[in-house]
């Protein structure tokens, strides 16, 4: 049952990542051909500020992708010297800490939308941009990435609870640099 939820995260964030990343190369090939414009004169004009959106929304999206990948930056000095119960319990405090976070921010951001929303905020930039079109995506990449953390560590509790302390720690342990000469 938690490797059939797991396996469907990482199915849907590897669809999300595919999607991100189409989006990403989109917005690069924009940005080249604006630049090929301001070669000749011209401009379309607004590209920094598109790129800039673009980047907010895919980071926040890409986040739980990279959680389930196991490519979170973390300090394991202490946790690589403690035995596979001890990296157990490290994993899954970092993971709820990470989880509380990412809820704190998911909940943060509502505010920022709803007042966009409600006041049909714009850009103050020469595009004049409705806010709310880029703060919803960019809303809902946080919210998307606290669901999947909250969803593995709940997975990586049930495991160690039943003792599954190897696959647990392949579902959200960390990679040492020992680890990665291997």
């Amino acid at each position: 049952m938690e490797q059939l939820v797991l396996d469907r995260l990482r199915i849907w964030n590897r669809r999300i990542a595919i999607l991100t990343g189409i989006v990403l190369f989109a917005c690069a090939a924009v940005v080249l051909a604006d630049i090929l414009l301001r070669r000749m004169g011209s401009s379309f004009g607004g590209t920094d500020e598109i790129s800039g959106y673009v980047m907010a929304i895919a980071t926040s999206w890409g986040m739980a992708f990279t959680l389930l990948e196991l490519g979170h930056v973390r300090i394991d000095i202490i946790r690589s010297r403690t035995g596979q119960i001890g990296r157990s319990l490290f994993d899954l405090f970092a993971l709820a800490v990470l989880a509380g976070t990412v809820t704190l921010i998911a909940v943060k951001c509502w505010p920022v939308l709803s007042r966009s929303l409600a006041n049909s905020s714009r850009a103050n930039t020469p595009l004049e941009t409705p806010l709310a079109w880029v703060q919803t995506p960019w809303f809902a990449g946080w919210v998307w990435f606290a669901l999947v953390s909250w969803a593995t560590f709940v997975v990586a509790l049930v495991m160690i609870r039943k003792g599954q302390f190897e696959q647990s720690e392949q579902t959200i342990g960390c990679f040492g640099e020992a680890e990665m000469l291997k």
